[in-house]
């Protein structure tokens, strides 16, 4: 059998350590031979290219995703590909981890200060706290929870919203209503068909003067153009992990507002991941080449998209 694995983070070494009787081939290297690869695990942020290759693998069987969304990919996968994400790989954590810090740096006005520091000016000015902000989450997974669990010590309250309604977790239907209720919007939701585009334009209309707009999700799940309206005239702020597309274009009006804190989606992307990685990937190897059922399946073999 023929494994197809990143070198980046000793994904590739460490299936070759533990498990010697496999062929190893590396995509940095090339890949080897596409019509003998059995099992491919994509690149971390590896992009289209990434992507594309599946189509060239005709033994291809099992895909392996190191990320935990694969929306990119579902498109992209044969009918008789096993699909696995990356989740449990620490990567809700770390990303709530970075909700968190987006919040406070755009509260405290961190981004202003380090230009004040670059022109060596002490300018001080009164920030705003997160005790008493309503915060809304849209999404209340993994993620959601792990965001809700690390802001609460700072006495902010928590509304919810979910694509499953529950005790205390209200539907996406009333997304415009819950809005007009929240200071910070959090986008913390998988994108699918029907997530796409949902915090539109009545939901951004509905957020008071002032509210600030966190999106650590993917980019599509908010409409780009209906939030830059609110973004130039000063109605809203937003803080961005993720856009509508990827890498922002240069010519984006985002990047040059001073109410927009962006970072290149960083969410999951820790040390903290790449610890886990090889060995998650080597378990999984060590799965497939023994038969063992294999886990964090998102679309089993024989299942259309």
């Amino acid at each position: 059998m023929t494994f197809l694995l990143p070198s980046s983070d000793g994904v590739a070494d460490e299936v070759a350590r533990r498990l010697p009787q496999a062929t190893v081939a590396r995509y940095e290297d090339g890949g080897g031979d596409p019509g003998e690869v059995d099992f491919y695990c994509l690149p971390y942020m590896g992009g289209e290219p990434s992507v594309g290759l599946i189509a060239k693998l005709p033994k291809l069987r099992v895909l392996q995703s190191l990320s935990s969304g694969v929306d990119n990919i579902l498109g992209a996968v044969p009918e008789q590909v096993t699909l696995c994400n990356g989740s449990g790989l620490h990567h809700e954590e770390s990303t709530a981890e970075l909700a968190v810090s987006l919040i406070l740096a755009s509260l405290r006005q961190l981004p202003a200060f380090v230009l004040e520091q670059a022109r060596h000016r002490w300018h001080h000015v009164r920030t705003e706290s997160l005790d008493g902000k309503r915060v809304l989450l849209v999404g209340h997974g993994a993620m959601g929870k792990g965001i809700e669990e690390r802001l609460r010590p700072f006495g902010a309250r928590i509304i919810r919203a979910s694509r499953k309604a529950r005790d205390g977790v209200a539907p996406l239907s009333e997304l415009p209503r819950l809005a007009a209720e929240a200071d910070i919007l959090v986008v913390c939701i998988a994108l699918t068909p029907e997530t796409s585009g949902l915090v539109g334009t009545e939901a951004l209309a509905a957020l008071p003067d002032g509210a600030l707009v966190v999106n650590v999700a993917r980019g599509p799940i908010v409409d780009a153009a209906a939030l830059c309206r609110h973004l130039r005239q000063g109605r809203l702020r937003a803080a961005l992990d993720v856009t509508d597309v990827e890498p922002l274009p240069a010519g984006r009006p985002e990047w040059a507002l001073p109410n927009v804190l962006i970072t290149p989606h960083i969410g999951g992307d820790t040390f903290a991941f790449a610890r886990r990685a090889p060995g998650f990937v080597a378990d999984q190897a060590e799965r497939y080449l023994s038969g063992q059922p294999l886990a964090n399946v998102v679309k089993p073999a024989g299942q259309r998209r």
